[in-house]
């Protein structure tokens, strides 16, 4: 379980939040703390008063992938083959079994053909795609998303979401604008001005937010 308790940093106030386990959305109006959260999780920021566990732990004891979401802000070496393999060779992971993960995990995230490129001349959702690739080469534990589904297509983001679920993070946490994405997670988290308003299944959290620009379309006009 990763724990909130008597939160306070920058806008947000949060007395108590629990994440279970699996794909959590959070969603809400701009500037309502949303991407803050993430950095909370994620442990790139800490909290001025109240804690934030994983498991029990720190966030910055507990091995976390993250995606910001500027494309151009998670960039790191020049190449992509640099790029993907950093975090292992951070870790002084042997370079033939580097380079065995970097290929496998290019092949799965459907992007070898880039290997041999320069991150620069990628477009932003290219970026994105080697961003992911590089936050899940190292299997971490907690994955933490931040709006990097719009710089991809309707197609990419339902091939996304299989690739969340396959990536063997026991949490997956995710900042979107996209209510059909949203609805399709375990868990959903709705912030404004700061505080967390509702959290619960999709199911339990979207009826309370019928009347508002959060609810999904295809629950208002179904097929």
């Amino acid at each position: 379980m990763i724990t909130f308790e008597n939160i306070r940093y920058r806008l947000l106030a949060i007395d108590t939040l629990a994440i279970s386990p699996g794909v959590t959305s959070v969603i809400g109006p701009n500037g309502s703390g949303k991407s803050t959260l993430l950095k909370l999780c994620a442990g790139i920021a800490e909290p001025d008063r109240g804690t934030v566990l994983v498991n029990g732990r720190s966030p910055r004891e507990t091995e976390t992938g993250y995606v910001n979401e500027f494309p151009d802000r998670n960039i790191l070496f020049s190449t992509v083959t640099d790029e993907l393999a950093s975090p292992l060779r951070f870790r002084h992971t042997p370079c033939r079994e580097t380079d065995r993960s970097v290929r496998a995990c290019a092949e799965t995230m459907g992007i070898t053909r880039l290997l041999d490129r320069n991150m620069q001349d990628l477009s932003g959702g290219e970026k994105v795609l080697v961003a992911l690739a590089a936050a899940c080469i190292s299997r971490p534990r907690v994955l933490i998303l931040d709006e990097c589904d719009s710089h991809l297509d309707a197609d990419r983001c339902a091939w996304l979401d299989a690739v969340l679920r396959a990536s063997g993070a026991e949490y997956v946490i995710r900042c979107t604008q996209q209510m059909e994405t949203a609805v399709e997670g375990d868990h959903l988290v709705y912030i404004e001005g700061g505080r967390v308003l509702h959290a619960g299944m999709p199911t339990a959290v979207f009826p309370l937010l019928a009347d508002t620009p959060f609810y999904p379309l295809s629950w208002r006009w179904p097929v």
